[in-house]
């Protein structure tokens, strides 16, 4: 389902239930390059926290994942290396972020997942961009689309 479960730019996908969310999260964990950022965006609970299960648990880690609404940032040691979790909804201004040592953050993690990081497009052109939405009459399927 690796291979599969990829999406090229501008292509739309739905995901019946956490467990293809989670499939997703593992493709793309296999498939991004060490050092990558990965951009989520999405309404609350469209699944931007599920997928990163995935993605931390195809990299090693084994503990609860859970969204950094009220951290920030969230560091979890997976043994493919460590893993960065942002959540900027509530960060006004994206310098907040690197007054907090993103940079040295994002630098030294295997992967970095940023959840509502549109501040941050511009400094990260290479990133995906992956949007989450929920599906009307269908609470247990998300529509994903990869913007960029």
């Amino acid at each position: 389902m690796a291979a599969q479960a990829l999406l090229s730019v501008g292509e739309r996908r739905l995901l019946r239930g956490v467990d293809e969310q989670r499939a997703l999260g593992a493709a793309l964990a296999r498939a991004l390059a060490p050092g990558s950022v990965l951009f989520l965006e999405g309404e609350l609970g469209a699944g931007k926290t599920t997928l990163t299960q995935g993605l931390l648990a195809a990299l090693g880690f084994d503990g609860h994942v859970t969204s950094p609404t009220y951290a920030l940032m969230q560091l979890y040691p997976a043994s493919a290396g460590q893993v960065l979790h942002v959540d900027a909804y509530r960060v006004r201004d994206v310098a907040e972020l690197y007054e907090m040592d993103l940079d040295e953050l994002i630098a030294g993690s295997r992967l970095s997942v940023i959840e509502w990081g549109e501040g941050l497009y511009a400094d990260y052109p290479q990133a995906p961009i992956y949007l989450f939405e929920h599906v009307e009459g269908d609470p247990e399927t998300r529509r994903v689309t990869r913007r960029r």
